[in-house]
């Protein structure tokens, strides 16, 4: 029933070009949503993880991660020459950072208590922020946290996955949730951060 319905409002909401359904239905496409917003397109290469031959490992220890701001890459060094490169949204200029520093805490499904800065520059533009936000799939964090000692900031997942590539945030690294799953199962607390801007 809620699929009906949905696929109603659908319909109210996009109206059918000429020969949208029959496309859908003789074979055009692989369905009427393909039909109405075209196909899905696999991910590029440099919107998904994966190992590469990285130059610089043998300047950090097996563990250490490495976030490069201006090419908006994680990279987790896994000896042997080779990393794994993760895609990230980055701070919003103004809100980029660079330093050295080591993971001090994990957290899975984190809440979010957002700082008193953040709460004040959002209520300016007009926004609300909780004083909380409890963990979960609604929450800015995703599904992981890595806490940056010293700092206020986070490499942690997002329940927006557009946003990665791009500089989005007040100064944490985001991942999509898997991830920062993948590389919350990879760290260990104690492995050492670089940020590059």
């Amino acid at each position: 029933m809620r699929r009906l319905l949905l696929l109603s409002m659908i319909l109210l909401v996009v109206p059918l070009g000429a020969g949208t359904a029959e496309a859908a239905r003789d074979g055009g496409c692989a369905s009427l949503l393909e039909c109405l917003f075209g196909p899905s397109q696999p991910a590029s290469a440099t919107q998904q993880r994966h190992v590469i031959a990285y130059a610089d490992a043998a300047k950090y220890p097996v563990g250490s991660i490495i976030v490069s701001t201006p090419e908006r890459r994680l990279y987790l060094v896994l000896g042997g020459g080779k990393a794994m490169s993760y895609p990230v949204g980055v701070g919003k200029q103004g809100y980029q950072w660079s330093g050295t520093s080591k993971v001090v805490h994990k957290a899975k499904w984190p809440s979010w208590t957002p700082p008193a800065e953040m709460i004040a520059r959002a209520r300016a533009e007009g926004h609300f922020l909780p004083d909380e936000l409890d963990g979960g799939p609604n929450n800015p964090l995703g599904a992981r946290a890595l806490y940056i000692g010293g700092t206020l900031y986070r490499i942690h997942g997002t329940n927006q996955d557009a946003s990665i590539g791009h500089e989005v945030s007040s100064g944490c690294i985001r991942m999509k949730n898997a991830d920062v799953i993948d590389l919350y199962n990879r760290v260990h607390i104690g492995a050492p951060v670089y940020v590059f801007q």
